[in-house]
C-alpha cells in the first residue's frame, strides 16, 4: 500500500471514501486495492484474489468517486446528483446478489452470492454498502475531521467527536495547541 495506512472501522462506504487522504490515493495500484481488501476481509463476502486487475481497481475507483459525491450532498441534506445514484445502482447490477439455496442435509440453507469477476463483485458490494449508508438517517452525523490537513470522514457516534482518529489527528492537534500555548512563554 502507499506510504500511509488507511483508517478502518467506520462504515464500509466511509472507509472506502477515506482511501483518498490529502497525501494521495491509498488505492493507487491493484496491489494497494488487494491490501485494502485484506484489511476489510471481515466485512467483505469474498477473499481478495491473488491477482487484482486494473479493471478491478477502476470499478472500485468509480464506486468510491460516486459514493464520495453522493455522501457530500446527502450528509448536508442536499439532493445528490442523479448520475451518482445511477452509477451506484449500475455497480450493484453489474454483479447482482442472490440467495443461493441448497439442501444442507437437514434443512434448506441460503448463501448470498454474486456473479461476475472478483472486482465487479467487490464494487457491487461496496456500492451496496454506500446505498445502505446513504439511506440511513445517521448519514447526517457524518463529519469531516477538524484537523487542518485532514479530509477524512467519520460517523460521529458522540456529538463531541472532532477527529477521524484520536490517536492520529486528535493527538497531533493537541500537541500543536500545547506547542502554541507554550511557545509564547
Amino acid at each position: 500500500m502507499s506510504e500511509a495506512v488507511p483508517l478502518t472501522g467506520e462504515p464500509l462506504a466511509l472507509d472506502l471514501v477515506n482511501t483518498r487522504p490529502t497525501a494521495g490515493d491509498l488505492l493507487a495500484t491493484p496491489g494497494d486495492l488487494r491490501s485494502w481488501w485484506g484489511l476489510q476481509a471481515d466485512r467483505l463476502p469474498d477473499e481478495a484474489p491473488q491477482e487484482v486487475t486494473a479493471a478491478d481497481l477502476a470499478a472500485v475507483h468509480a464506486v468510491r468517486e460516486h459514493t464520495a459525491r453522493a455522501l457530500d450532498h446527502v450528509r448536508r441534506g442536499d439532493e445528490p446528483l442523479a448520475a451518482d445514484l445511477e452509477a451506484l445502482n449500475q455497480a450493484q447490477r453489474a454483479a447482482p446478489a442472490i440467495n443461493e439455496l441448497a439442501w444442507n442435509g437437514s434443512a434448506v440453507a441460503a448463501t448470498r452470492r454474486r456473479d461476475g469477476s472478483p472486482g465487479r463483485r467487490l464494487a457491487a458490494h461496496l456500492a451496496e454498502a454506500a446505498a445502505e449508508l446513504l439511506v440511513d438517517p445517521a448519514v447526517t452525523k457524518i463529519r469531516e475531521c477538524e484537523a487542518d490537513d485532514c479530509v477524512m470522514l467519520f460517523l460521529a457516534a458522540h456529538p463531541r467527536r472532532r477527529w477521524c482518529s484520536a490517536a492520529r489527528c486528535g493527538n497531533r492537534m493537541r500537541v500543536a495547541r500545547h506547542y502554541q500555548r507554550h511557545k509564547a512563554r
